[in-house]
């Protein structure tokens, strides 16, 4: 058992460095972030676009939650700028009551953090309802919908939470709607669309407000502070990288209202990719209205991009929560007392949501890989833990006894007496732990990590159900595959005797 057990580690790591992405000889000069939002994503990839004509090497740090991470990553350096609004930064980061410029710069830069110069629209939050609700119920300004407590309002999960959206917002205009749902931002206007729900949160400059025809109720008690764009970014980016300086100079006053909702629209509506929405907007690309690709070939696209990262991250957390939680089983074995709060303290980690386990390690460990392995280790660790014990607590009292009475030691008996029994049970943990490994990692995505949550979370904010199942099938195949693939580790790894 110890012996295929070995080899089979030793097999496992060889597939994992296999799988490592090979680092560039330049590395990465600027990594630009964004948020979970289509205009972010196309704000991040038109700064990339111009770093990169400026000679350096960015790289997009793509679709990092809401608010609260992304500037968690800024400020501890896993990325070095993002698009960010002069409201969000005053009401929910730096909790202000006002919006102004140069407070807002004194204020970020005890952080070690400068703004540019606003990049020329304003994206402010907004409810909106339906032209025909609008008509109906002569819905024209928010505080008209204090009268009409029994229509049903889907707003985004950032805006329910956030100090400068719905709590505040519904206290200013004493709004007590019959039903309140959290959604996703996109998801969100499928469920207008369909009569599910009667009014939303909105960003102005959002494609689908005119595409379904929605009317944005005006702020009429002036709750919202300005929302100017601009990039918010770390003080000491332009010492490593002084090019971005021009970079910032060229997309201050670059884009109007209209023009980022054109450019929302390529990407949500027409479906073009981010990169070439960038690239149409700077001149690098033909304007024209692409088809989309295939659903086959958007999911092998996938899986050519993205399913190398997703197993490697698999691998090695299950490979990790296999060499600690098997000791860890072991020790629950010999140690009744200490074993309860092994197999206690490793539940535990089961009953955190997983989103709310990555953020938890973004403090300690940044944004990227480093915090989705930390977390699919702990995920994995008791279904390893737990059948290792049962396992061992499973062998038959008289064959311990046997053993002992031919003489072998402690250590001999656990090589080739328990541990090949308790094998199946010990491998059926195992197969557990990497086949919720696989699922998981979808997730992982949220912070950065990459893998196949990557095409999951970006069609949810683009509502694109095609390019969320082109990351959700192949997640689904390679949790299959796995646990396909332990028939053949059983064999290497089971003594054939206890093999049914």
């Amino acid at each position: 058992m110890i012996g295929s057990l070995s080899r089979l580690v030793a097999l496992v790591i060889l597939l994992a460095v296999a799988f490592v992405p090979r680092r560039a000889h330049a590395e990465p000069t600027v990594r630009i972030g964004s948020k979970r939002f289509t205009e972010s994503y196309v704000l991040a990839e038109i700064a990339c676009s111009l770093a990169r004509r400026e000679g350096l090497v960015p790289t997009h740090e793509r679709g990092l939650g809401g608010t609260a991470i992304a500037f968690r990553a800024l400020e501890q350096g896993s990325i070095d700028a993002y698009v960010e609004y002069t409201g969000t930064l005053a009401r929910t980061i730096l909790d202000r009551d006002d919006a102004d410029m140069g407070a807002l710069r004194e204020a970020l830069a005890t952080r070690k953090l400068r703004t540019s110069m606003p990049l020329g629209f304003e994206n402010t939050y907004a409810l909106a309802v339906r032209s025909a609700d609008a008509t109906r119920f002569g819905l024209r300004k928010t505080s008209d919908l204090a009268t009409h407590g029994g229509l049903r309002y889907g707003l985004s999960h950032e805006f329910v939470g956030r100090s400068d959206g719905w709590p505040g917002l519904s206290a200013k205009y004493q709004l007590h709607p019959a039903s309140l749902r959290g959604l996703d931002h996109a998801l969100a206007y499928e469920a207008i669309a369909r009569s599910e729900i009667d009014v939303l949160d909105v960003y102005t400059t959002d494609a689908k407000i005119a595409r379904l025809g929605l009317v944005v109720l005006e702020d009429d008690k002036r709750y919202f502070p300005p929302y100017d764009a601009v990039v918010v970014y770390r003080e000491d980016l332009l010492a490593r990288a002084p090019a971005f300086a021009r970079v910032l100079d060229r997309l201050a006053g670059s884009l109007d209202a209209a023009a980022m909702q054109r450019l929302n629209a390529r990407a949500e509506i027409d479906g073009i990719p981010a990169d070439r929405v960038a690239a149409e907007q700077l001149g690098d690309g033909k304007a024209t209205r692409e088809a989309r690709a295939s659903f086959l070939r958007g999911a092998l696209d996938a899986v050519e991009r993205h399913g190398p990262r997703h197993l490697l991250l698999v691998v090695v957390a299950v490979l990790a929560s296999s060499l600690v939680g098997i000791p860890l089983g072991l020790l629950a074995f010999s140690r009744p007392r200490l074993g309860s709060f092994v197999l206690a303290l490793t539940g535990v980690f089961q009953t955190i949501p997983s989103l709310a386990l990555f953020c938890f390690l973004i403090p300690v460990f940044g944004i990227g890989a480093t915090p989705a392995l930390v977390a699919l280790f702990l995920y994995g660790l008791l279904p390893v833990v737990r059948n290792t014990h049962a396992g061992l607590s499973a062998i038959a009292p008289e064959l311990r006894e046997t053993a002992q009475a031919l003489g072998l030691t402690t250590s001999e008996r656990l090589r080739h007496v328990e541990l090949p029994l308790a094998s199946p049970t010990i491998l059926a943990g195992v197969k557990t732990s990497a086949v919720v490994a696989v699922g998981t990692a979808t997730i992982a995505a949220f912070i950065g990590a990459g893998g196949l949550g990557e095409p999951i979370a970006t069609g949810l904010s683009l509502g694109d159900v095609e390019m969320i199942l082109a990351g959700a099938l192949p997640s689904a195949g390679l949790a299959l595959l796995v646990q396909a693939s332990f028939a053949l580790v059983e064999r290497v790894v089971v003594p054939r005797a206890l093999v049914r």
